[in-house]
């Protein structure tokens, strides 16, 4: 199998934003409208903020968007399953306030930060929007809305600083075709690529939706097979037995285990099964253990990182 050594030993281990926030997020919930991000604004609607104001970002999506943009907010909520912040941009967090897990967000904390402005998202910031409202100006954009692009450009749009995304996003564009020609090369052009995430509970073959189908399909150009093709796009994923596998015509598998010591011990089971031997995309030894916390992270940032995992992956292969 084409990994970094002994792929056990060597595979990034993760747990999904759904996974931190303790439930189902919109990383892995979302439809794949594409009309332009919704915002909606509870205080100074036209204000441009100063990159330099005191930001509580109850989000860690607009907590990524704003790193994208050079701006570090003075706090951020963090990953219910790691209790931290996540691990792929806990560096760029340093000295950044924890204000709470998302879902349950610490509001005392956030009094005590006096933010300028305070950032959520509509998903987990409904039910306490009406409290942060107290605290400072809230800006809640609708995550449903659009994709990682038009969010990115949305909260720019609050700092003025939309040629700073734009160049983010044209920068991603030329990244995502060298990624792309690079697994090409490697795998074939008419190559079928499938998603499969190893869960301490199931096997996950990821939908053509959400997270993961718009990097692999639309920005990549690769090719899904019948099994992702068979998902619902409004499903992330489904959850699927060990004996489906072998029937997949993926030529190729891109590989999430969850991080923790139960997910580990299922896919060790997973490789010991005789079934897996007989995977297409095992046999042809194209089963690639990706970094999966960046893959699931619908965020610009997240997605860039993504296809820096990818880029390292398939150049060192």
């Amino acid at each position: 199998m084409k990994t970094f050594g002994w792929l056990l030993g060597l595979i990034l281990m993760v747990g999904v934003l759904s996974a931190c926030a303790g439930g189902q997020g919109p990383a892995e919930g979302m439809t794949n409208e594409t009309a332009s991000a919704e915002t909606e604004h509870s205080q100074q609607d036209d204000a441009i903020i100063d990159t330099d104001a005191r930001i509580a970002s109850m989000s860690i999506h607009m907590t990524n968007n704003l790193l994208a943009l050079g701006i570090t907010p003075a706090g951020s909520v963090i990953g219910g399953g790691v209790q931290d912040f996540l691990p792929h941009v806990k560096n760029q967090l340093e000295g950044v306030e924890k204000l709470g897990v998302i879902k349950n967000p610490n509001l005392e904390a956030v009094v005590s930060l006096k933010p300028d402005y305070i950032f959520t998202d509509s998903f987990f910031g409904a039910e306490t929007v009406d409290s942060l409202e107290k605290i400072a100006p809230v800006i809640s954009t609708n995550l449903d809305k659009g994709t990682w692009r038009d969010q990115l450009l949305e909260t720019s749009s609050h700092f003025a600083l939309e040629d700073k995304a734009q160049s983010f996003i044209e920068e991603y564009d030329a990244k995502a075709k060298r990624v792309g020609e690079l697994i090409h090369e490697e795998l074939g052009y008419d190559a079928k690529v499938m998603a499969v995430r190893v869960t301490a509970k199931n096997i996950r073959v990821q939908s053509t939706g959400r997270p993961l189908g718009p990097i692999l399909y639309d920005d990549l150009k690769l090719t899904p097979p019948k099994l992702a093709e068979d998902i619902s796009k409004a499903e992330p994923y489904a959850a699927i037995s060990v004996e489906v596998l072998p029937e997949s015509d993926a030529d190729a598998i891109i590989l999430m285990v969850n991080n923790d010591e139960d997910a580990r011990k299922a896919f060790a089971t997973l490789e010991n099964n005789p079934l897996w031997s007989h995977v297409k995309a095992v046999k042809n030894d194209h089963v690639y253990a990706v970094d999966g916390q960046k893959w699931l992270d619908y965020s610009s940032l997240g997605q860039s990182m993504a296809l820096d995992n990818a880029e390292e992956l398939f150049t060192n292969k």
